[in-house]
């Protein structure tokens, strides 16, 4: 027990972060995007071979199997929690400045949603492997930390860099397509229906995966209004994830419903 208060003292000790601070953390954090790329890469070749065995895809092969709500909340928590404890366990010098607040609190409450409010609105969901959880959790802790991390100590801005359109426009309009999108998919079901129906209206007559592609346009405006190599590295694991995923989405759809739209893309609108 003492042992644990000892390494949670540490954690939060700001001389601890002042001395980690500067020219040497700062690649490591470079280093440590390149790795999260790699790892997302590498995941998405293993699920090219062995699929992604969650959600519709779910299967017993795969072991112990968690509550799709808890697991959802544990994995993505700590995108949220992480920057809040970077802030609070050091001196956050960057955070002084207007456009460094802004763009981590719009990372911090997207997540905030995606942990503490998405799980209490799906409606039933299929539990998750053990194995699929494990990685998310690694990679929403990785990157909140590389997210977090960069933006209170590192990332410098001009004084006028919030009244740029690049800064909000793209990231606002993916967030809208994202929970509107999730809304239409919630809705499909009614209370106590199982199995799965064709999404329609919004940009679900355009594409079969309307909700990753709200979600790849907001975290690409982040990349451009942060204009840093953490983030940048983030939108390209998210397109990474979500384009894999969505053409097994459209595959399967086209396999399981005959009256499928034909004319719908996968994932980008008229493009792909």
């Amino acid at each position: 027990m003492r042992s644990w208060r000892a390494l949670g003292g540490a954690l939060c000790s700001g001389a601890l972060w002042r001395r980690l601070s500067g020219p040497q953390e700062q690649r490591l954090l470079q280093q440590a995007s390149c790795g999260l790329v790699a790892f997302v890469a590498a995941a998405m070749v293993l699920a090219r071979f062995v699929g992604v065995p969650y959600g519709r895809y779910s299967s017993p092969a795969f072991g112990w199997r968690l509550p799709a709500r808890a697991s959802w909340l544990v994995q993505e928590a700590p995108s949220c929690l992480v920057p809040v404890l970077l802030i609070v366990c050091s001196d956050g010098a960057r955070l002084a400045f207007c456009p460094n607040r802004v763009l981590l609190a719009l990372f911090v409450a997207h997540y905030f949603y995606r942990a503490f409010i998405f799980p209490l609105l799906i409606r039933g969901g299929k539990s998750m492997p053990l194995l699929t959880f494990v990685m998310a959790f690694i990679f929403c802790s990785c990157n909140g930390y590389l997210q977090g991390r960069k933006l209170s100590n590192y990332a410098e801005y001009p004084s006028d860099w919030c009244t740029d359109p690049r800064f909000i426009l793209a990231w606002l309009g993916g967030l809208l397509i994202n929970v509107h999108s999730d809304h239409i998919l919630r809705e499909l079901r009614k209370p106590g229906e199982t199995g799965y129906k064709i999404p329609r209206g919004g940009l679900f007559e355009y594409v079969t995966c309307a909700n990753y592609f709200g979600e790849i346009v907001e975290w690409c405006g982040f990349a451009i209004a942060c204009c840093t190599v953490e983030s940048l590295a983030f939108a390209i694991s998210t397109f990474l994830i979500l384009v894999s995923r969505a053409c097994k989405h459209h595959k399967w759809y086209l396999n399981k419903f005959e009256d499928y739209p034909r004319s719908r893309k996968i994932i980008i609108p008229f493009v792909f």
